[in-house]
């Protein structure tokens, strides 16, 4: 098992709000998290963080998360006490009112593969060298096209694109989607949207494919991500079970 994380500003945004991890406790479970934060003043990068670190900190506190029942009411429980701890500082520096963050989450267990998330941060599967995406995005656009009244392509250039239907911090509640996922994979991949807006699926899937190490692959996804304008911050989370 490999894995490896980085996060990037871009070439336009003059600071980073994403905020990443990857974490293993003492029962070899595996957490890995992408967060996106979002609001002026600098406050995304709060957000972020404060929705990374705390999530980090119970998992790390833990020495398992138990069977898969046990881990979905842990991930609910601690992306709740994010939301609220998030909601709390806006309501405590006015001055960050508006601020917010995606997550997306993955739990490796010797069993179990849970797969979390709020916003459009994304979570893939790895198999075959092919990406599997296993996240659904909370934005407009994608509800627009679920109905029928926008195409696939007409969502990749429209203007309100980066519009969230749901994010961490936004209100005093939040529902994560929690996904279960077979365990039998080469692969997880969690990134915010500064990589899938710039890079195609199949572009992914073609450095995947190379005979590097996961530090490469994930060094070499954001150098692309750059070179194709690098518009947004750029967090990749990647873990490899095997040879992929």
């Amino acid at each position: 098992m490999e894995y490896f994380y980085l996060t990037d500003p871009g070439k336009v945004r003059d600071h980073n709000e994403d905020s990443v991890i990857i974490s293993e406790n003492m029962s070899g479970e595996i957490f890995m998290a992408v967060a996106d934060g979002m609001g002026g003043h600098k406050a995304g990068e709060v957000a972020s963080s404060i929705a990374i670190s705390h999530i980090g900190k119970r998992f790390r506190e833990m020495g398992s998360v138990g069977n898969k029942e046990d881990a979905i009411s842990w991930i609910k429980e601690v992306v709740s006490e994010s939301n609220n701890l998030i909601y709390k500082y806006t309501e405590e520096h006015p001055e960050s009112t508006g601020m917010g963050t995606t997550l997306v989450l993955a739990l490796l267990a010797n069993d179990f593969l849970l797969f979390g998330n709020i916003g459009d941060s994304s979570g893939f599967v790895i198999k075959n060298k092919h990406l599997h995406k296993v996240t659904t995005d909370h934005t407009l656009v994608n509800l627009l096209v679920k109905s029928g009244e926008l195409t696939e392509e007409e969502a990749k250039e429209h203007p309100r694109k980066n519009v969230l239907m749901k994010a961490l911090g936004a209100a005093t509640t939040v529902e994560m989607d929690i996904v279960a996922v077979e365990t039998d994979i080469d692969g997880i991949l969690l990134c915010s949207d500064g990589l899938t807006n710039m890079l195609e699926k199949e572009q992914i899937d073609k450095v995947l494919a190379e005979d590097l190490s996961v530090e490469d692959i994930v060094r070499k996804l954001i150098y692309k991500s750059n070179n194709r304008g690098g518009n947004d911050n750029i967090s990749v989370a990647l873990l490899e079970k095997e040879a992929v």
